[in-house]
């Protein structure tokens, strides 16, 4: 059986608080008037002011019941209302509404902290002691208002296996928002935590498939042949894939995914000295051959160069004893000492 999908339904025309409130006003001063007057001028044989000073004694003790149709919204902010029960409609935008009395607001995530932007709780300063301590969550402190800002979700960081089964730790950080308060409300328990969990799920759904260095032979894209991506080279486009990834997840949820960021990404402790070994090993590989091609090209000029002027007649022993020396003075890690030949060359 399939879940019943909810529509948004956005209530308009509600922006009628400041009417009610005057109005309310009046008519409670009105009945005090009232009530005043007629207990004055009541006469025992009259008993016409009776209704009259019984309505308004009724309104007095009950009429504080239409307040609890205020609503107040700031930019950005939205009231999900249900009536016994049943979704009624979401309040969006600023001012100040009224709606039925006995609509209550409802939104399941409203207590859940994940240490998000927008659900750290500032922390309290204790009178008697001057420290700061941390501020406790009731539910008469908690807002029923669901935010529709851009919200930035950076979860801890977490240990993945790349491609090659190397563990890498890796952290995310996915700004979002609410694009559909009636999905996020009514088709998940609880949206926050929901998005939570999808964003640790796409994170090792997609690091998995990536190295974390440039290795031959490995297809990061599908298509069956292999390719340069890695995890450190191509963060762009490993993040647009998490980004990818969890909006397909969470688009039921009435969530929209903004854009997904890798905010850390390095080896395991367990192996980062044995990598990290690697890495130089494989740099001083490179500076090695790069030097050496620099220095065969040094020595190939140098003998065209010896060649062209004519001035020196060297047989092939002597051009191999001098490229031999030449390599040795190029490709040696400490400056050569010069030793000065005094007699004939042959």
């Amino acid at each position: 059986m399939k879940n019943q999908q909810i529509e948004e339904k956005v209530l308009k025309g509600r922006k009628i608080g400041g009417l009610i409130v005057f109005l309310y006003i009046l008519l409670f001063i009105g009945s005090i008037a009232s009530i005043i007057y007629t207990g004055m001028n009541a006469v025992d044989d009259n008993p016409q002011p009776l209704p009259l000073f019984l309505a308004c004694i009724t309104f007095i003790m009950f009429g504080w019941i239409m307040m609890l149709g205020l609503r107040v919204l700031k930019p950005n902010e939205a009231l999900v209302l249900t009536l016994f029960g049943k979704y009624v409609g979401t309040l969006k935008g600023d001012g100040f509404f009224y709606v039925n009395p006995f609509c209550t607001s409802f939104n399941p995530a409203a207590n859940t902290r994940l240490g998000q932007s927008g659900d750290v709780v500032p922390a309290k300063r204790s009178i008697v002691t001057g420290q700061a301590e941390a501020a406790g969550v009731s539910a008469t402190d908690t807002s029923k208002k669901i935010s529709l800002k851009v919200m930035t979700l950076s979860n801890s960081k977490q240990k993945v296996n790349d491609v090659l089964g190397n563990p890498v730790e890796v952290a995310v950080a996915v700004m979002w928002k609410v694009s559909d308060t009636a999905k996020a409300v009514f088709n998940v328990d609880n949206f926050k935590e929901y998005l939570s969990l999808q964003c640790d799920s796409a994170v090792r759904n997609v690091v998995k498939i990536y190295p974390y260095d440039v290795t031959d032979n490995v297809d990061t894209t599908g298509d069956g042949e292999a390719d340069d991506g890695s995890l450190r080279g191509s963060t762009e486009v490993v993040a647009r894939r998490i980004k990818e990834e969890i909006q397909s997840k969470v688009s039921d949820a009435g969530l929209e995914i903004v854009d997904a960021r890798i905010t850390y990404l390095a080896y395991a402790p367990e192996i980062a000295a044995a990598m990290l070994q690697r890495q130089q090993a494989a740099a001083v590989v490179d500076a090695r051959k790069l030097i050496v091609d620099g220095a065969v090209g040094m020595v190939e000029m140098a003998l065209e160069r010896l060649s062209e002027k004519n001035t020196v007649e060297l047989d092939e022993e002597r051009k191999a004893a001098m490229v031999s020396n030449l390599l040795v003075v190029l490709c040696g890690n400490k400056d050569a000492q010069p030793i000065v030949n005094s007699g004939s060359l042959y």
